[in-house]
């Protein structure tokens, strides 16, 4: 039989090699930046635990706890800044603070769950009671204007210190923020001394140092109230310097168990440094329960009124 001839190679034509072209790529333009939302926080804690308000290495405080919590929920980093930075052992029941917290973050803090119709933070308070141990809780999260500043903006700082003269000491449920003293005391004549610190004075007598802080304070209330073995002091001044309430309610307890006399108050804002003619009340019995501040629309000149005190006082 024939053969048949073998068939050819099957081959692909081929094309002339061309560069293929790119997509012509658009022009970077400048990075996007998100917006800062600056937050007030109305915060509360029992300071038992904490060794006081301001972030310290090693330490556990109430700003560490605080700042981590609000960096987990709102996946970037924030930091807090308070009206007053309270000692170890110092509670508070009114503390103010703010944070600036990035537009684009915001909706990381929010819970699917949140109701129409409720407060913009509730979710956010809701979800920090879970994040947070059950010394330290968020009362309140509200948006403020970016002139709002918790330190410089405040007009007044308010504290409670409480001491019991029961011969028992303080009820169990409540020794964690009552000082039991163990003498009787007069209060007549603590308030009568207390009357003498009020006003715009330097008191380095009844603060601890600290490096280019000033010690000049306005002292607008110093008033004592006993209920029953409750006695209880009521402090407010434009602001405070280092241990100055604890101190002040110890220099009166001199006065209230008559080892000094009514006018020794007054002549220790004579003093240049620290007085170390009494003790500083013991830390648990005090309690900053609130901060004023004026309307949005004198929070600048605030600022402005409050740094320039510092800068020419310091």
């Amino acid at each position: 039989m024939p053969t048949r001839p073998p068939k050819p190679p099957l081959t692909t034509p081929t094309r002339p090699l061309t560069r293929q072209k790119r997509p012509p790529t658009r022009p970077k333009g400048p990075p996007r930046i998100s917006a800062d939302v600056r937050l007030r926080f109305d915060i509360a804690y029992d300071g038992t635990d904490f060794a006081g308000w301001a972030t310290q290495t090693g330490q556990r405080t109430v700003a560490g706890v605080l700042d981590h919590a609000l960096t987990t929920v709102f996946r970037t980093p924030i930091r807090l800044r308070a009206a007053g930075r309270t000692d170890a052992g110092v509670h508070a029941s009114g503390q103010v603070a703010h944070a600036d917290v990035p537009v684009d973050a915001l909706p990381n803090a929010y819970s699917h769950s949140a109701r129409a119709g409720q407060p913009e933070f509730r979710p956010l308070v809701r979800r920090l009671g879970r994040f947070l141990p059950a010394d330290v809780r968020v009362l309140d999260i509200t948006r403020v204007p970016t002139a709002f500043d918790a330190r410089f903006s405040a007009l007044r700082r308010h504290y409670v210190y409480r001491l019991s003269t029961a011969p028992y000491g303080v009820v169990p449920q409540l020794a964690r923020y009552v000082t039991a003293w163990p003498r009787d005391l007069d209060v007549e004549a603590m308030t009568v001394a207390s009357r003498e610190l009020l006003g715009l004075h330097d008191f380095a007598a009844f603060c601890r140092h600290r490096d280019g802080a000033t010690t000049i304070r306005e002292l607008q209330r110093l008033d004592w109230v006993r209920d029953g073995d409750l006695v209880i002091a009521q402090v407010s001044a434009d602001a405070f310097c280092w241990a100055m309430v604890r101190s002040l309610v110890g220099a009166l307890l001199a006065v209230g168990e008559h080892r000094r006399g009514t006018a020794w108050c007054r002549e220790l804002l004579e003093a240049t440094g620290r007085s170390s003619d009494f003790a500083a009340a013991p830390a648990h019995g005090l309690t900053l329960v609130q901060v004023d501040y004026p309307p949005d629309d004198q929070l600048a000149s605030r600022v402005l009124i409050t740094r320039d005190l510092r800068s020419r006082t310091d």
